[in-house]
């Protein structure tokens, strides 16, 4: 019993004199701990204050930019979405400029990528769908299909075959399979039937009732016989 309150002793003076220690520390600190403290709630207000008085603001207009140049683009009039109207309607060039730091200016790189897609000028689509950045899975995958799409129509198979399997292994049972789809033809096409095959076998086994997935069986059978 003796022993035991000994021990208790020793564990109790050495948890008093660490505190000992933390409070001769602070009280030897003090001004730099206060100043440290100090600019932590500065930069903490600086914060709140850009995102409310200055981003929260911004993110409203551009909406309402984007809104105007989502119509141009929902009936295909590419040109006017990337470039405005010359009027009242902004286009997304126009926005990426003005609203970038928003989550809409992010967005508009997306627009403005597809746009240039449907307009064939692949090289400046990758540079745009390349700056867009998301955490939706839907629109992450079709703008990384998108990638794909372009780097196949400049022939840079690798790189489209790159991005349509990253399209593909997002987990989006609307847009994956049909990425598989097209990496594996890719596949195909170079030779490359057991890398394909692959590929249609995932449609298969995760995507059976998709599209793909309902006459995935004759692709399947093309790549065996071709091994």
């Amino acid at each position: 019993m003796a022993k035991k309150k000994s021990s208790q002793d020793e564990n109790l003076v050495v948890v008093q004199d660490a505190l000992s220690k933390t409070e001769q520390y602070i009280e030897d600190n003090q001004k730099s701990l206060m100043i440290i403290v100090g600019a932590i709630i500065a930069i903490a207000i600086l914060y709140l204050a850009y995102t409310k008085l200055y981003v929260a603001p911004k993110e409203q207009a551009a909406l309402a930019a984007s809104f105007r140049a989502e119509k141009y683009f929902d009936i295909d009039s590419f040109r006017l979405a990337l470039n405005g109207d010359g009027g009242s309607a902004e286009g997304f060039l126009s926005i990426i400029d003005d609203y970038g730091m928003t989550k809409t200016g992010n967005l508009a790189n997306y627009y403005a990528g597809i746009c240039y897609l449907q307009l064939g000028e692949f090289d400046t689509a990758i540079e745009y769908l390349k700056a867009f950045d998301s955490n939706d899975r839907v629109v992450s995958a079709m703008a990384l299909g998108a990638l794909g799409d372009a780097y196949s129509e400049l022939d840079d198979n690798d790189e489209a075959v790159s991005y349509y399997v990253k399209a593909g292994n997002t987990d989006n049972d609307f847009t994956a399979p049909m990425y598989l789809m097209k990496a594996g033809l890719i596949y195909e096409n170079q030779g490359k039937y057991a890398d394909a095959l692959k590929l249609y076998e995932k449609i298969k086994t995760d995507y059976s009732q998709s599209t793909e997935g309902r006459y995935i069986d004759k692709y399947i059978q093309r790549a065996n016989l071709n091994m």
